[in-house]
């Protein structure tokens, strides 16, 4: 793998890692929890550092790191923003469109796992991608938890 090609591995993580980011305050804003607001805000500045340190790797690697996420996300989340507004959306549902971000996040850094990074890279690469499948798992099972408790009112 060339100098070129690391540096826009990079950078698609540092997009993710910004998506990612934006999501969780998104969703930290959105939900009525106030547990779940402080863990979403959490996971936006641990996001944040996770961008910051892909992009020190990218300046030192003599490229020009990624400032913002992917045009893909912030459409997402400005129709999530509107549906919010016009039909209100419970802390399941919010939970469920954080789940889709996390998603996205898992396979971005499985791709990025796939090309064949210098070793430091990759040992930063794999403790994020655990850290993207820690974020996951915990919002899936938040949702799960929040769709439970739903079913178990209705009835």
């Amino acid at each position: 793998m060339d100098n070129d090609d690391i540096i826009a591995t990079l950078n698609h993580l540092i997009q993710t890692c910004k998506d990612g980011e934006e999501g969780f305050r998104v969703c930290a804003a959105d939900i009525s929890d106030p547990q779940l607001k402080t863990l979403f805000v959490g996971r936006a500045e641990t996001c944040a550092n996770a961008a910051r340190e892909l992009q020190e790797q990218v300046v030192a690697l003599g490229g020009d790191p990624e400032t913002a996420g992917t045009l893909s996300e912030t459409l997402h989340r400005r129709w999530t923003d509107i549906k919010a507004a016009l039909i209100g959306m419970d802390d399941e549902e919010i939970l469920g469109e954080c789940e889709r971000g996390e998603d996205v996040a898992v396979n971005s850094y499985r791709n990025a796992l796939r090309d064949d990074l210098p070793p430091t890279l990759r040992s930063m690469v794999e403790r994020q991608y655990k850290g993207a499948m820690r974020n996951h798992d915990q919002v899936k099972a938040l949702r799960d938890q929040f769709r439970t408790a739903k079913n178990i009112t209705r009835h």
